[in-house]
This record gives structure tokens, sequence and C-alpha cells, in this order.
């Protein structure tokens, strides 16, 4: 039995049982209740996508480069204009090998190139620090007072349309880049990573580097400190583009291989492929 009253409350009795009341605020509550569930329920599936971070004490630089040692290196891309391209290079062959050779100045460069299929008439110049941001400060303050340097970059300056740098550490796992004899072609792929996924590449990356090694093909691995920021720059040489062909095909036959690349590719933004041919006095020839 149930008497229902004008305000909406409802006394229901039945089988003699006490009377108990159902209002309007019975119900908010149950609503409010089902509402909790929906929230925890949406909670609990959100969680799913969501990354665990475990605090860290050390930066990603001090996690992921060569501790025996502190180098530093520079990057440079230079985008010429078209018709001075020539004696952009031959002002480069003339003064670089001069600054490359003299202990007076505390930088090595490792290689020289201009980008035949990517950006094209450009430059690239890869700089090394022994000694890090104090060997930097020091090359740069000498070299301000190199008269022979100082009339390089007026006249260079007369030929470009843009210039950018970064400064980047080496993977610990990769090789350091030493001299090689020619002829090779180099590649450089660049890849802008998503923040907070460095540590994750360079962990797959100290697996896959074993995989790339067959033809000597590995030149160096790098990660960006100064400049744009989580990219990294890995260098390739081969004999030609045949051979690049080739020995990229290969790793497909490593077992692991495509497990790596499965687990990177979501870590990209943005990548770029540079094929490179090295100036006449680069040491990477």
């Amino acid at each position: 039995m149930a008497t229902v009253f004008p305000d909406g409350i409802g006394l229901f009795q039945q089988d003699n049982a006490p009377l108990f009341c159902v209002s309007q605020h019975c119900f908010f509550s149950r609503s409010l209740s089902a509402s909790n569930n929906r929230n925890g329920e949406d909670s609990w599936f959100k969680s799913l996508f969501v990354r665990k971070v475990d605090p860290r004490k050390d930066a990603h630089s001090q996690l992921l480069a060569k501790k025996e040692d502190t180098n530093l290196y520079k990057i440079q891309f230079h985008n010429v204009k078209p018709e001075c391209l020539d004696a952009y290079n031959s002002l480069c062959e003339e003064v670089l090998p001069s600054i490359n050779t003299d202990a007076h100045y505390p930088c090595e460069l490792i290689g020289t190139w201009n980008t035949w299929y990517g950006e094209q008439d450009q430059a690239v110049h890869l700089w090394r620090y022994r000694g890090g941001y104090p060997a930097l400060t020091e090359a740069m303050n000498k070299l301000m007072q190199n008269k022979l340097f100082l009339e390089y970059r007026n006249e260079r300056g007369k030929m470009l349309l843009s210039r950018r740098n970064q400064l980047l550490l080496e993977f610990s796992f990769w090789n350091e880049p030493t001299p090689r004899p020619g002829p090779n072609i180099y590649e450089l792929r660049s890849y802008q990573l998503r923040p907070g996924t460095m540590i994750e590449w360079g962990n797959y990356w100290a697996r896959a580097i074993e995989f790339r090694q067959q033809n000597s093909e590995a030149v160096g691995g790098f990660f960006s400190q100064i400049g744009s920021l989580y990219m990294v720059h890995h260098l390739w040489a081969y004999k030609d583009l045949q051979s690049r062909e080739e020995t990229r095909n290969a790793a497909w036959r490593h077992d692991g291989w495509d497990e790596v690349v499965y687990y990177t590719v979501p870590l990209i933004q943005h990548m770029e492929s540079r094929i490179m041919i090295p100036m006449k006095t680069s040491p990477l020839k």
C-alpha cells in the first residue's frame, strides 16, 4: 500500500512492515552514487593510458652520455645562396682545416659535408670539444682573436641565406666518430622526439645498435642539449646508395630489429634524412 503526498514524498507499507520513506532526496542520493561509480570507472579506464613516471635524480644527459669523458659536439647547418656554393666550399676548405690542426684551439673538425639529397645548397659541419663547455668557451674566445677566422666569418656571412646550430652529447652506446677513408656517402637521420621519451629511445637503441654494426656503417649518435631540444641525430656511412639500401634491408633479418622499430616509431614527432657528400678536406671521407 502506498500513500503519495503532493510534495512527491511516498509512504510505502508492505505486509504490516513499518512505513519507510522514498523521496526526491532518495533518488538524488541514488543518482549521486551512480555518478560516483561512473566517475570511478572512468578514472580507472583513463588510468590505463596514463604513463607512470618514475622519479629520477639524474638528468637525461647523465644517464645517456658517456661517463669516461666530457665531449661536447656542435653541429652547424648553413643554407648557402645557390650561386655562392662553390665559393663557400672553397672558403671552408681554406680555413677550417687550419683550425682543426692547430693545437692552440681545443676543438676538432669531425666532418664537413654538402647535402646531396634533402635540403639543397646546404653545408653541414660537425665539431667536437674535448672538455665540454669550458673547451667550447675557450675555443670561441681564442677564435675571436684570430684574424683569419674573423675574415672567414665576414665572407661567409655574405654567402648564406640562414644558419643554425645545436650543441650535442653523444650516446654512451655509440661509437665515437673517428676519421675514416673514402669515398663514402653519409646519411644524417634526425629525429624530433616527443618530450619525455629520450630515456625510452636510448634504452631501445642501446640494443638496436648491435644490428647496425655489420658493415661498420655506424659513425655516431647524438642528442641535443642546446638548440632544438629532444633532437636525436644518427650519422651513418655507406659506399653508395645501393649499399645503403642493402645494409638497411639486412637489419630486418635480425631477430629483435622489428621490435625496436615498432616501439620507437611512436616516440617520434618528426624525422628527416639527409644524404651528404664530404668536402675535400673533411676528416670523414
